[in-house]
C-alpha cells in the first residue's frame, strides 16, 4: 500500500475530552489539530460523537474529525462517519500519540500493530482491520512508572515550548502527504531535534 498513491479523505485526531486531559501526552493529536484551526479557521459542527469540518488542501476536500468520546471509544465515532460518507479504512489517516517513538519524532505509516493503544484498538474493533494510515506522534516511553499514568500526564515545561513547532510540522507533513508526496514520507522518522522535517 505504501508504494501506491493514497487517497486520504478523512483525518482523525484522537484524544480524550475534558479539561483534565488538556495538554496531556495522550492528547498530542489534539494539540496538532490546533495548527489546522489557526491556518484554516474551520467552522466545526458536532455529529457522529465528534467535531467535524471540511477543508480544502490544494483543491482537494478533506474532512477533519475530532472524536469527543473517550479514547477507548474512538472507533465508534469514526465508524459512524465512515458509514455516512461511504469511506474505506484505507481512505482515513489517524493521528495518535506513540509510546515507541521519542518525543520530537513523528512518522507516517500504513497499518502495523496496536502497541497497546486504546484508540487504535477501538478503531480495529469497529473498522474490522488495522490497515489504515497513521501519523504517529512520539511521546516517549517512561523510564519508570506506570504507562497509563504517563500517557495521561501533561507534557513537561521543557516539552511544551516545542509543541507549537511540532504541531506546525505535523500540519505540513499531512499537507504534503495529501498533495501526493507520499512515497518519500511513508516510514520516514522525522525528528525535530535532528532537523529532519520538510
Amino acid at each position: 500500500m505504501s508504494s501506491t498513491k493514497a487517497d486520504i479523505k478523512l483525518l482523525v485526531f484522537t484524544g480524550n475530552p475534558g479539561l483534565q486531559y488538556k495538554e496531556t501526552r495522550h492528547n498530542a493529536a489534539w494539540l496538532c489539530l490546533e495548527s489546522f484551526d489557526k491556518k484554516y479557521s474551520p467552522g466545526w459542527t458536532e455529529k457522529f460523537i465528534s467535531r467535524m469540518v471540511d477543508i480544502r488542501i490544494e483543491g482537494k476536500q478533506i474532512r477533519l474529525q475530532q472524536p469527543l468520546c473517550f479514547m477507548n471509544k474512538t472507533g465508534e465515532s469514526v465508524r459512524k462517519a465512515m458509514d455516512f460518507f461511504h469511506l474505506a479504512p484505507e481512505e482515513i489517516l489517524v493521528i495518535h500519540d506513540e509510546l515507541e517513538l521519542p518525543f520530537g519524532t513523528i512518522q507516517l505509516r500504513f497499518g502495523g500493530g496496536l502497541g497497546g493503544h486504546n484508540g487504535l484498538r477501538s478503531l480495529k474493533q469497529h473498522l474490522g482491520t488495522e490497515e489504515f494510515y497513521r501519523l504517529r506522534f512520539g511521546i516517549s516511553r517512561p523510564s519508570r512508572g506506570d504507562v497509563a499514568s504517563w500517557v495521561l500526564s501533561r507534557f513537561s515545561a521543557e516539552e511544551m515550548p516545542l509543541m507549537e513547532i511540532l504541531s506546525d510540522r505535523c500540519l505540513r507533513v499531512l499537507e504534503e502527504f495529501i498533495k501526493g508526496n507520499q512515497n518519500k514520507l511513508i516510514g520516514k522518522k522525522m525528528n525535530i531535534q535532528e532537523g529532519l522535517f520538510l
